[in-house]
């Protein structure tokens, strides 16, 4: 059985996130100098203690406990709740909802946040509050507030949450991790199992880690700290008392702690409280309009390099940055604003801080000429509505959610922005478009040979009761053609 990266929330549900083996990769170091470090010269620097770092960081780091309550009323209420006493024997509440009132359903998870901001303004992962809406926050010093959500992020699986009525916080600094080297030592603070804070302390593994399969943006820290279920949105912390990640995902077999933690770094956790700080509910990121792909020891051989690095431009979008700055399909990126990118991944993370004003510059490599290409900075632009459609009439997709596609909707979704079709928002389980198979992002491009270009189109067809349907589907690239019943 391999082993897999799990959030570290501690969910009712007790659902894990799965994913590949990470594979090793190596952080891109800020063109400014790193500060210098010293081996510690004799016995008394080695028994020095982390306890004033501690002190420091640890009133900053907060328990975050999140629920969901469904309130249900009259005859509905009465019924589920004896079914729950016949079959559970506890009340009427159920399993997994201690403390519900009669007529309610709630649903809890446990996690940690970190204080950013004077304001009450939180940090913590997105899948500790995901589909919760009560939050409440609990200090070092066990005072507690209620606290209202801000902002999510799922594709870096990072939330902001902010405390009611603040009084006495300590936010904690943001550290630099562009400056973090492997061997430093960190520790990471939060509140595993439940049990209340704990500290462990450990080093950096690695950097630049992906494929850990828990955001979109995939460029993680690796320590080897203990981290456990209940440490998600807790804090890694340098020896200065500064936040340079949130404790976000562990590889492990069983659950528990192997040494293996990944938290995403203070610079992408910086810029997503910078979000929530100006008032955005929604992160807006910069829009390139093209596709990149990595580098392969083949193509770094014909492109002259002694090693793979960059990434290569495989397409560009009419009209979009990428093509009005002069880029070219085979062009080699080689950096973003200096800062050295060697794969995709790397790539995605450095445009994705660059924020939606102003200019970045890539370093490129085209044929055997090296020059800067300044990329305009703003978000994806919403073409035409979205119109978005749910499907209620019986045909292949009834119980799916369909949109309209545009710069914006294909990056929100993660997808190349197609020039034909209706993009597959969301498929309800279970329901008839679920078993038919269709995915989201998918795109719908034909109904029984008649092209379809908006959500209008596919109401119009999908109205027809029809014996059978034959429908084109363009899934990552790749155009498949089924036929279903009626």
């Amino acid at each position: 059985m391999p082993r897999s990266p799990f959030p570290l929330a501690l969910s009712a549900a007790a659902a894990f996130l799965l994913a590949a083996a990470p594979a090793p990769a190596q952080m891109m170091k800020s063109p400014d100098a790193a500060p210098s470090r010293a081996v510690p010269q004799g016995r008394s620097e080695v028994q020095l203690s982390f306890a004033p770092v501690v002190k420091r960081a640890a009133p900053s780091v907060v328990n975050v406990y999140a629920s969901h309550v469904e309130k249900r009323s009259g005859a509905r209420a009465s019924a589920m709740e004896e079914f729950m006493r016949r079959f559970f024997g506890e009340d009427g509440r159920g399993r997994g909802s201690p403390g519900s009132m009669p007529g309610e359903r709630a649903q809890k998870s446990l996690g940690s946040g970190v204080i950013v901001d004077e304001s009450g303004l939180v940090i913590t992962n997105n899948h500790v509050i995901d589909n919760m809406n009560e939050v409440r926050v609990a200090l070092a010093d066990r005072r507690e507030f209620e606290a209202s959500i801000v902002l999510r992020d799922p594709r870096t699986d990072l939330a902001v949450i902010k405390i009611k009525s603040p009084a006495g916080i300590v936010p904690m600094p943001f550290g630099d991790s562009d400056h973090l080297e492997v061997g430093d030592f960190v520790m990471a603070i939060g509140n595993p199992f439940g049990v209340g804070q704990t500290v462990t302390q450990g080093i950096v593994s690695a950097l630049a880690r992906t494929q850990v399969g828990s955001s979109d943006y995939q460029f993680f820290i690796q320590t080897d700290a203990a981290i456990n279920p209940g440490n998600s949105g807790g804090a890694l912390v340098d020896l200065q008392g500064q936040l340079v990640g949130i404790n976000t995902a562990i590889y492990s077999q069983s659950g528990g702690s192997h040494g293996i933690g990944f938290a995403v770094p203070a610079s992408m956790v910086k810029a997503v409280v910078e979000t929530a700080k100006n008032g955005a509910t929604t992160v807006r990121r910069p829009w390139l309009g093209a596709r990149v792909q990595s580098v392969t020891p083949d193509i770094a051989e014909s492109m002259g390099l002694d090693r793979p690095t960059g990434v290569l431009v495989a397409s560009l979008q009419s009209k979009s940055p990428a093509e009005e700055a002069g880029l070219k399909r085979g062009d080699l990126i080689l950096s973003v604003d200096g800062q050295s990118v060697d794969d995709p991944e790397a790539f995605g993370y450095r445009f994705a801080l660059k924020g939606i004003s102003g200019q970045t510059k890539f370093g490129i490599l085209r044929g055997t000429g090296r020059s800067t290409v300044a990329i305009k900075l703003g978000p994806a632009p919403e073409t035409r509505p979205r119109d978005v459609l749910k499907v209620r009439t019986r045909s292949p997709f009834l119980g799916a959610t369909l949109i309209n596609t545009s710069p914006a909707v294909a990056e929100e979704m993660q997808v190349d922005f197609p020039t034909e079709g209706v993009a597959v928002q969301a498929v309800d389980d279970g329901s008839i478009a679920n078993r038919a198979g269709l995915q989201k992002g998918d795109l719908i491009v034909a109904i029984n040979g008649v092209p379809i270009s908006t959500t209008k189109d596919l109401d119009r067809v999908t109205r027809n009761t029809l014996n059978s349907w034959e429908v084109s589907i363009n899934r990552g690239g790749e155009v498949l053609t089924s036929v279903f019943g009626g």
